[in-house]
């Protein structure tokens, strides 16, 4: 659990009597959201160039992808500690 705090640190500031930093916390997640579906839309246009745009097309799915990942697990956590499921 001491991971998930280290990597989800927004996540676990959640409590009922707090429904600001909830709402906050959901916002964050929301705007990197949109952030890394930009960054695979860009690698998407990036396709059309031969090679090089092929190789930073694939990186930047991957980091997109990655933060994707990121975003569903911190707003997952984020509602679970919100209902005090997770402590």
């Amino acid at each position: 659990m001491d991971i998930l705090k280290k990597l989800f640190p927004h996540a676990f500031k959640c409590k009922k009597s707090e429904v600001g930093n909830f709402v906050i916390t959901l916002i964050l997640y929301l705007v990197f959201g949109i952030i890394a579906g930009a960054v695979i839309w860009v690698a998407g246009l990036l396709t059309g160039i031969p090679v090089l745009g092929f190789i930073l097309a694939l990186v930047l799915r991957i980091l997109g992808s990655l933060v994707d990942l990121y975003v569903i697990v911190g707003v997952i956590l984020s509602i679970l500690c919100f209902l005090e499921i997770l402590k």
